[in-house]
């Protein structure tokens, strides 16, 4: 095996951590979900999906939001709750990365799609920036999904032969 270059090193690290700091924000995002209520029990997955549908869904999502998410918001919340700390503890952990990453990817396209419409008359810039909240995720998802974003301060370096402990 050819030796690393130092490049290569600081590009790995530097995946690892935007890999790690996007794991911790969903992990901050799961957190409520998971530990509270609100968001699973009560009504806050809903009162989101309304927005989405009141506020800027793409066309094409509102059927899909009114017709299918609504009606099963309850295991659909729970989904969306344990589907971001998933996420984040395996992007923190670097376990199963481009799993996590593909779901991800699709988690934000998802949303995207749902809440940033600009409008049918928005000129094609709009439809960016309107996007930024989603789209610069599912960027780093994209990046991470064909990157080795694991190759760095991932806790599979523990499982190498000759790895420190």
């Amino acid at each position: 095996m050819a030796p690393t270059s130092h490049s290569e090193n600081s590009n790995s690290l530097a995946l690892a951590v935007l890999r790690i700091a996007i794991g911790v924000l969903f992990l901050i995002f799961a957190q409520y979900k998971v530990f509270g209520t609100q968001f699973t029990l009560h009504g806050g997955f809903q009162f989101w999906i309304n927005r989405f549908l009141e506020d800027g869904a793409y066309p094409f999502m509102k059927p899909i939001l009114k017709n299918f998410v609504l009606p099963h918001a309850a295991p659909l919340a729970f989904f969306v709750a344990y589907g971001e700390l998933a996420i984040g503890i395996s992007l923190v952990t670097g376990i199963l990365v481009r799993a996590s990453s593909a779901f991800g990817l699709i988690f934000m396209l998802g949303l995207l799609f749902s809440s940033n419409y600009p409008g049918s008359q928005a000129p094609l810039w709009q439809y960016f920036g309107a996007s930024l909240d989603h789209s610069v995720l599912a960027l780093c998802f994209l990046t991470f999904l064909i990157g080795r974003a694991d190759s760095a301060l991932s806790f599979r370096d523990l499982k190498k032969p000759g790895a420190t402990n």
